[in-house]
């Protein structure tokens, strides 16, 4: 992976923000960072009060108990990790998983493999939250419909599996049309949770007692086992806060801060405090707290708003999905996927087919196994808290190298959180056989599946140094015995810009031709989120006819061949794209008798590699002026 220094890429969004601009980027973020968040009050409340009753406590201990520990937890993992220390540990500009990763292994020298594992656990958690958050976010939402008759709990599941096919369904067209509606449409659910609980706090203001951390404190310290179970489901409601990082590229740090302390948090808080009123005075509403907050006539339009909302938190994580996917390939985490832009103006606005249906299966499927909200809150605290704990890890690196704090002061910083989240973990993992088995077997197959890719990738850079040749001196050979030149140019793609491209060996051995001009393209994936198109493209020439080309792109960028010839014409090399002929050199891996790698791992890497999409489509390269040359490598 190229180390290459590029210089940082204009500044964060929203930084330098008009007043109107930090308006529409604060609706934005609404709409798209706290949609996760933002559906918790649907289930959490209730599964973690229901919880405590039936292991026997007192309701108003219970009550007062739980809501404590919610509104705690938004405060300290929500405001203070995630609002005020990691959106300023940016990546020129960008957050989430892999920017953090970059940044850490940036600073980190000799620690950069350890930050290397953590980053792919990160995100391997990341695509466990990507299958649950859609299901039990859509379930918890439709089940509504059993308030307003319980003849409609048959309808649950069908329903739920519907609006989930239509979502996915609907990624090929692209969301740039309806993105627009959904800042405004989150604010209004914001609206709509505080005013239900404003109307049920008078029911019994002791609720208010909540707001003192004693009774988190003593709640925990008191019941053992019961507490830490209980933990598990109170997690469920700051689920969704790693979207607050991960987003700050598109938003920047203004907007979503402004968003959190002005509008969505009060909301929840208010939801939340409305919800333990009700609870405390008519005890039997536990059942279920959210809707009940409402009046009869009004429980319809909060279940089609709910699950509006729902499907809006939804369509962030699967985003993030894309998003997290097409990185992880930059970063040679993965093979490479189709990747199809569905928007001309907004590059983050991309559509990965494979990723769509593995998620839509999988999504389904939990649905189908789980059959109801309250059965998936036992799996699916594992994954966000696992997410947690190793973005806090990784930040303790960056801010001990980056920001050359002492290590107590990192230690002061960043441990009182990572014990929080070790703690919610620890209490998440007592639910393991009730279903926090499954996002961790996710995580495992998706951490299985990248560091195979990875292993596999570094096995055949090995082999192939044993037989390269030095660029230069094929150059000074062909200078001094000059092959037959045929008219055109000749663009040859390799992955080392000083190495002689094996397709261009194979055509001067089999062919016994050179063209007048050969342009030695190297693509370059920087662990940087982008490269500036002024810095992009370096044009060097190397000799009679021959040209190095040098095109980088970060992670959060999607290379292309018409890009580059386009920004190589603006530094003075034309290069016409319809008469120009490209060479690309694959290698077919293949299994090798005395591997580093154990059989099964070579088996899966020969099986990414076949399923990888071929260079001509991802990289965009016109289709009939491709000459492939195959090699056949051990692995």
């Amino acid at each position: 992976m190229a180390h290459h220094r590029v210089s940082p890429s204009t500044a964060p969004a929203g930084e330098d923000a008009s007043p109107k601009q930090l308006v529409g980027l604060t609706f934005g973020s609404i709409g798209v960072v706290y949609g996760d968040i933002g559906t918790g009050p649907l289930y959490a409340f209730r599964e973690a009060t229901q919880a405590t009753v039936s292991a026997g406590l007192p309701p108003q201990e219970a009550v007062l108990g739980v809501l404590s520990l919610i509104l705690w937890a938004l405060f300290v993992i929500v405001t203070l990790k995630y609002v005020f220390i990691l959106l300023r540990l940016d990546y020129h500009g960008e957050g989430g998983t892999f920017a953090l990763m970059a940044l850490g292994q940036s600073a980190a020298g000799k620690g950069a493999y350890a930050i290397l594992v953590l980053g792919v656990a990160g995100a391997s958690f990341f695509f466990g939250d990507a299958v649950l958050t859609p299901a039990i976010s859509v379930l918890s939402a439709v089940e509504g419909a059993k308030l307003i008759a319980p003849v409609l709990d048959n309808v649950v599941l069908p329903v739920t599996i519907a609006i989930i096919s239509g979502l996915f369904w609907f990624q090929s067209r692209g969301t740039a049309s309806i993105a627009r509606f959904f800042g405004p449409a989150m604010a209004i659910w914001f609206a709509l949770l505080a005013l239900g609980g404003l109307k049920h706090i008078v029911d019994d203001p002791h609720v208010f007692l909540a707001l003192n951390p004693f009774y988190a404190i003593t709640f925990v310290a008191s019941h053992g086992m019961t507490s830490l179970a209980v933990l598990g489901l109170v997690f469920l409601a700051v689920t969704g806060a790693e979207a607050l990082y991960a987003d700050l590229g598109h938003f920047g740090r203004k907007p979503i801060q402004h968003a959190w302390l002005g509008l969505v948090l009060p909301a929840l808080a208010l939801n939340y405090l409305g919800q333990g009123a009700l609870v405390l005075a008519r005890p039997e509403a536990i059942a279920n707290p959210f809707y009940l907050l409402y009046p009869s006539w009004a429980l319809a339009p909060m279940v089609v708003a709910a699950t509006l909302a729902t499907v809006i938190a939804s369509q962030a994580v699967i985003t993030g999905a894309y998003s997290m996917t097409r990185q992880a390939v930059q970063l040679k985490l993965l093979p490479r996927f189709d990747i199809r832009h569905t928007s001309e103006t907004v590059a983050g606005q991309i559509y990965l087919p494979r990723i769509n249906v593995l998620l839509f299966i999988g999504v389904v499927l939990v649905v189908m196994l789980f059959r109801s909200s309250s059965n998936l809150a036992s799996a699916y605290g594992v994954s966000v808290s696992a997410e947690m704990v190793i973005t806090s890890s990784i930040a303790f690196f960056v801010i001990c190298y980056l920001w050359r704090w002492p290590r107590w002061q990192a230690a002061a910083l960043i441990g009182p959180l990572l014990l929080i989240e070790l703690v919610f973990f620890g209490s998440n993992m007592l639910k393991v056989l009730e279903g926090g088995w499954l996002p961790l077997l996710i995580a495992s197959a998706v951490a299985t599946v990248m560091f195979t890719w990875i292993r596999g990738a570094r096995l055949i850079i090995e082999t192939l140094r044993k037989t390269e040749t030095d660029l230069d001196w094929l150059v000074r050979k062909l200078e001094a015995k000059p092959p037959h030149r045929v008219p055109g140019t000749a663009v040859f793609l390799t992955a080392g810009a000083n190495l002689a491209p094996i397709s261009l060996l194979h055509n001067l051995k089999h062919n016994r031709v050179l063209h007048r001009r050969n342009i030695i393209l190297t693509i370059r994936s920087e662990e940087v989120p982008r490269v500036p198109a002024s810095e992009r493209i370096t044009i060097e020439p190397v000799g009679d006819g021959f040209i190095r080309v040098i095109a980088r792109y970060g992670f959060m960028q999607t290379p292309s061949i018409p890009g580059i010839i386009a920004a190589c014409e603006r530094k003075g090399l034309n290069v016409d794209v319809a008469t120009a002929s490209y060479f690309l050199s694959r290698r077919s891996p293949k299994p090798k008798r005395k591997s580093k790698m154990p059989h099964w791992q070579q088996i899966l890497f020969i099986r990414l590699a076949h399923t990888a999409q071929d260079a001509t489509s991802y990289f965009r390269i016109p289709t009939d002026r491709v000459v492939e040359i195959g090699a056949q490598v051990a692995v």
